[in-house]
């Protein structure tokens, strides 16, 4: 893979991540004032995001798979990173907003 393809999908997953992580914190604090119909929409938004940093991180592993190695810098660790943080915080706010549905339904 060239450096420009690099680089960009590198910065794809940490832009999709950044916004997934976005989406699922405004996803929380809607629900906490009630807003589930908001919660519901952000939270899809952020999966289509997760969706799109798959997508280049797709591209990537399929580039080392024919064996076009690529550097590893620090830059591409940080973007694994932000994604690997950013599932992690999505399928937390939807445990989130599930305990918040279960508090105003009571």
């Amino acid at each position: 893979m060239e450096d420009q393809q690099n680089l960009e999908a590198i910065m794809g997953l940490i832009m999709f991540g950044g916004n997934a992580k976005s989406d699922a914190m405004e996803a929380i604090a809607a629900a906490k004032i009630g807003d589930f119909e908001l919660a519901d929409r952000k939270i899809a938004d952020a999966e289509e995001s997760l969706i799109q940093a798959h997508h280049a991180q797709t591209d990537m592993l399929t580039q080392e798979a024919q064996g076009n190695h690529m550097q590893v810098t620090l830059l591409t660790v940080h973007s694994q990173d932000h994604l690997m943080t950013s599932i992690a915080f999505t399928d937390l706010a939807k445990e989130i907003i599930e305990l918040y549905r279960r508090v105003y339904s009571e």
